[in-house]
């Protein structure tokens, strides 16, 4: 790290070889430090011209006769200077903050540029209040199970999260209706999205005690299914917004498997089934099994 600004003292000081600020101070003659800015030595900032005055107390470790340790203030006054933007990778790389009406961030290990958003001054058109009113519709869904969209849409996700990637796919595919009335497909819903083949005639039935039951024929051998690939259940509740699921329960082998929805007991839930690998890198698309009532 280097002083970007001179320093103004009463007492010499350096910045030694540990990067700790050594004084030839004594107590009874303490370093008084006054210091305009204090940065890392490869950070370029970049400034506007608006007036801007900060005053923040830092704290720095001044060593005295390599033995006694006291701590005084320095206190930083960046005079009609405003940091905008910060740029920590030298003059070719990414940078942070704003310049003008330049925003730069980088996301995901991505660095962008885009402009500043400015105010609205006209009311939305039909077309964007409908785009806003099937994002409503696609997001609702996607929140109630994001735990395992993360999980389950992932392979697919590229440069984005697995929720974003499974709200992208449900905006394309899985609205339907006419605005402003638009509700989710079930039917062309995914909850889960992949090349490994799922199983063969699914079924969700309701059974006593909240629990729903799904059965299927197992297809082992199919392409890349194995007879240990682990399902994954999902119960979704629209009344409630709510859903419950398994990430990797009974194997494709074993043909059935369960989960209890006791929070949805009355209540009409969508079902879907799909299955992961044992090793967690492969996974099906997943196939909606109809609407019960939970018991």
């Amino acid at each position: 790290m280097g002083w970007r600004y001179p320093i103004h003292t009463n007492n010499p000081i350096h910045t030694g070889s540990d990067n700790k600020i050594h004084s030839n101070a004594t107590k009874s003659n303490p370093t008084c430090i006054s210091v305009i800015e204090y940065i890392p030595a490869h950070t370029i900032i970049l400034y506007s011209s608006f007036v801007s005055v900060i005053r923040l107390q830092l704290c720095v470790t001044v060593i005295l006769d390599k033995t006694a340790m006291i701590t005084v203030s320095i206190f930083y006054h960046p005079i009609k200077q405003i940091t905008m933007g910060i740029i920590s990778k030298g003059i070719l790389g990414g940078f942070s903050g704003t310049v003008g009406n330049v925003v730069g961030g980088n996301w995901k290990g991505i660095d962008y540029m885009r402009s500043q958003s400015s105010k609205r001054t006209t009311a939305n058109t039909p077309a964007q209040l409908s785009q806003q009113a099937k994002f409503a519709v696609a997001i609702k869904f996607v929140r109630s199970m994001s735990g395992l969209l993360m999980i389950s849409f992932r392979n697919n996700a590229i440069q984005m999260t697995g929720i974003n990637n499974a709200l992208s796919y449900t905006l394309k595919n899985a609205i339907t209706g006419v605005y402003p009335a638009y509700s989710i497909d079930y039917s062309t819903a995914l909850v889960t999205r992949g090349d490994l083949p799922n199983v063969v005639s699914p079924t969700a039935v309701a059974s006593a005690a909240s629990i729903v039951t799904f059965n299927w024929t197992d297809n082992t051998g199919l392409g890349k299914a194995k007879a240990t690939d682990k399902a994954m259940l999902v119960v979704y509740c629209p009344s409630l917004n709510q859903s419950v699921y398994t990430t990797g329960s009974a194997a494709r082998s074993a043909g059935t498997d369960a989960i209890t929805a006791s929070h949805f007991k009355g209540l009409a839930v969508e079902t879907f089934i799909g299955f992961i690998s044992d090793d967690g890198k492969d996974i099906t698309n997943s196939i909606y099994t109809g609407s019960v009532t939970v018991l």
